[in-house]
């Protein structure tokens, strides 16, 4: 029997869809294709319209379920395109884990709150998925956490561990999505697993690039790299009640939002925009910096993944707040920063299929390991 996965992931940063086919039979995994479609302007603008309250959300989103999983379609037909000359068909492949879009995520307040007081929702319809592939679909990977009194975020750890763990070292893996957020390695076996969401991480700097040069997103971090800090907005922008919690903890947009933005930037409308991106750009850099001085401050390295990976600006600000560690892209372990999340869920259909746990409660504070995902057959 054929050890292959294909994971799908589309995040907050709502640019698009990315996809990889991974082989697990080896002592590691592969690679054997990778594929992403970028979200159409519009229908990027309604998922971004999703995460806030508004008019028909319950029609609307499950519109927006059946265009995401027929995105999510055409990127599993891509990567089968890529494998089928070294022989893969759809039959060989296991499972697809699709992870949906995150339009909502109000997970319990603490460890103490009741079970069912939490929710979080991803748009999908892994029905509709598995109607277009002819492959299993499992999805819905956070509810379970959700429902054993955990923050059903973030999830990656798991994955992390067992890909860039080390048996004699703490290692760091920092996830620059819409959101940023962080996993502590310990040495194998020596301690558990950390993991919490740090605040944003591309979504702020991307809305404000959007809003005045029209560009998706600040290639390279060559506008911030222009312009100067504002010491008083990055203040404003840190005090923030979130940074002070411990974890588990995880966010999303319903906090780190266009109208939380607005309100910080309201006493700062006279400053020049590029000196607002660098600020904002310090901002995510900063809350990074905070999460790995508190809770990795023994690791040697910060390996780096997610869009935030290409920030060439964003990774110097990282490098110079984190001056004892070697700060680099997940590329140099062997997976591109844009597969790594994609990979992470491949591994975490894997586990459901396999009936294997894919939560840590160290990091979500769930009340103990779970079996995440609904499964749809084809």
């Amino acid at each position: 029997m054929s050890d292959l996965y294909i994971g799908l992931m589309s995040g907050t940063s709502l640019d698009g869809a990315d996809g990889v086919l991974l082989d697990f039979s080896g002592a590691g995994l592969r690679v054997m294709a990778a594929a992403s479609e970028p979200f159409a302007p519009d229908f990027r603008a309604e998922l971004l319209a999703l995460n806030t309250p508004s008019d028909n959300e319950l029609h609307r989103a499950a519109l927006a379920a059946n265009t995401l999983a027929t995105v999510y379609a055409r990127v599993v037909k891509a990567l089968l395109a890529k494998a089928a000359p070294q022989g893969i068909q759809p039959v060989h492949i296991q499972a697809i884990g699709a992870h949906g879009q995150t339009v909502r995520h109000q997970p319990p307040d603490s460890a103490n709150a009741a079970r069912g007081s939490g929710y979080t929702r991803q748009l999908n319809n892994p029905a509709l998925l598995a109607e277009l592939t002819g492959v299993d679909v499992v999805a819905d990977f956070r509810s379970r956490d959700v429902a054993a009194g955990g923050q059903g975020a973030p999830l990656v750890p798991a994955f992390h561990q067992n890909i860039f763990g080390a048996v004699d070292s703490m290692v760091a893996v920092l996830n620059l999505g819409g959101i940023s957020n962080l996993s502590v390695l310990p040495p194998t076996g020596t301690a558990p697993v950390l993991g919490f969401d740090c605040g944003p991480g591309n979504a702020l700097m991307d809305a404000w690039c959007q809003q005045h040069t029209g560009q998706p997103f600040d290639a390279g971090g060559a506008w911030a790299a222009s312009g100067k800090l504002l010491p008083a907005l990055l203040a404003s922008l840190l005090d923030e009640p979130y940074f002070s919690k411990a974890p588990p903890k995880s966010t999303g947009r319903d906090l780190f939002s266009l109208q939380w933005l607005s309100a910080k930037l309201a006493p700062f409308a006279a400053q020049r925009p590029e000196d607002i991106q660098h600020t904002l750009t310090e901002f995510t850099a900063s809350a990074c910096i905070t999460g790995v001085n508190s809770y990795a401050k023994d690791s040697k390295s910060l390996i780096v993944c997610g869009g935030g990976a290409f920030n060439q600006h964003l990774m110097q600000r990282l490098q110079a707040g984190l001056p004892a560690l070697r700060v680099s892209s997940s590329e140099a372990r062997g997976l591109p920063p844009l597969q790594v999340e994609a990979a992470a869920f491949a591994w975490l259909a894997r586990q459901a299929v396999q009936r294997q746990p894919g939560n840590l409660a160290s990091v979500t504070g769930a009340a103990g390991p779970r079996i995440l995902g609904g499964i749809y057959p084809a």
